[in-house]
């Protein structure tokens, strides 16, 4: 799992910095969340404000609880965790959505991620990358998991544009340095790692991930990745 930081995105975490992240739990399996609320309990500055045993049910405690992160499955009864995701951004709720899935259910991810959800990690995850991610998404961030994208985007391949075709319009707003940040975003890269990789510093790699945004109105790196995919700005590596 990799997660970065967009210039944009820094505020937010400073924001929350003062008191424990507010998470609501949204799964109809009450084991798994049981699972969730002990690793999750232990951490100090994590505070489960709710459980959700259905969608709809976490759409009303989103609007409700106003939770920083939702903990969100996808198959879930009366309405899935993409339809929930979808209600809760269309609401402009201060409420970042943070996906579980499965790997047997990757067709649902890119729904989410259209739908607005902040990221997505499987299911299996150890604790600390759960933890990890959660105080990332709080924190403004997104949360791209490259192993399960790759293979969203090998599973679609065939529905992506032609890599041999003239990038599209939208992309011409964006320097040379940015389209190739952007690339190395849609790898799967943290903002140390492109730095690394473009021998620049991490500060100049967060400030292009910021204008990239901004030039193609996009709420973080998570839609991004999807935009340079869906673009056919890259392809899935066979």
């Amino acid at each position: 799992m990799t997660a970065g930081s967009t210039a944009g995105e820094s505020t937010a975490a400073g924001g929350r910095a003062s008191r424990p992240v507010r998470i609501l739990l949204a799964d109809d399996q009450p084991l798994l969340r049981t699972g969730f609320r002990m690793v999750l309990g232990a951490e100090e500055d994590l505070d489960i404000v709710g459980e959700a045993g259905d969608g709809a049910e976490a759409v009303d405690l989103a609007r409700r609880l106003l939770p920083d992160v939702v903990l969100m499955d996808i198959r879930m009864p009366r309405l899935d965790g993409v339809a929930a995701t979808r209600a809760i951004v269309d609401a402009r709720l201060p409420v970042r959505v943070l996906i579980l899935t499965t790997f047997d259910l990757d067709e649902y991810v890119v729904g989410a991620l259209r739908a607005g959800a902040s990221g997505f990690l499987a299911k299996d995850v150890p604790a600390d990358d759960l933890v990890a991610a959660i105080r990332t998404v709080a924190a403004g961030e997104a949360v791209v998991a490259p192993r399960i994208l790759k293979r969203l985007l090998d599973r679609f391949a065939d529905a992506l544009p032609d890599p041999a075709a003239a990038p599209p319009r939208a992309l011409d707003v964006l320097t040379e340095r940015e389209r190739e940040v952007l690339l190395q975003v849609a790898r799967g890269l943290s903002n140390a790692e492109i730095a690394r990789a473009l021998s620049v510093s991490e500060t100049t790699v967060k400030t292009h991930v910021g204008h990239v945004l901004t030039k193609l109105g996009l709420r973080d790196r998570v839609q991004a990745v999807v935009l340079a995919y869906e673009s056919g700005l890259v392809r899935p590596r066979g």
